[in-house]
């Protein structure tokens, strides 16, 4: 199992909504790095949803459930999609600024890169995002 986490602005998708609809298509995203990342996720995998903007914390969890695809709306097979289902949220959510804080996430895209949208985590970053939750 792999873990991931994808950033989306609470405006356009939140974690409420992913509640609300259980399970949804992760799409959207455009950027080469993150659609690699998307390609390499699977049935199983967990992933941290992050809000961006004027939030930047972890706010919930999610499973990916399905093998990546072409998006079937996008109309053009580079833009992959994976289908999440909604796990759990995080409370209190793990803001950034906290992340940013420690030695385990100096070298993360979630600190170097902040427009990549979705990024890989290892076990140990995942660890910490969720023990505030357990």
């Amino acid at each position: 199992m792999n873990y991931w986490l994808c950033k989306t602005e609470p405006s356009v998708y939140s974690f409420d909504q992913l509640e609300a609809d259980h399970e949804t298509r992760w799409d959207g995203v455009r950027n080469a790095t993150a659609l690699i990342h998307i390609r390499a996720m699977a049935v199983g995998d967990r992933v941290v949803i992050y809000h961006s903007g004027d939030v930047r914390s972890a706010v919930g969890l999610a499973e990916v459930i399905s093998a990546p695809h072409p998006d079937p709306e996008a109309g053009d097979p580079r833009w992959t999609v994976v289908d999440v289902r909604a796990a759990k949220r995080i409370e209190p959510p793990v803001p950034l600024t906290y992340l940013k804080g420690l030695p385990e996430f100096a070298g993360s895209p979630l600190v170097r890169i902040s427009r990549l949208s979705v990024l890989p985590l290892t076990d140990e970053q995942f660890k910490l995002i969720t023990a505030v939750n357990s």
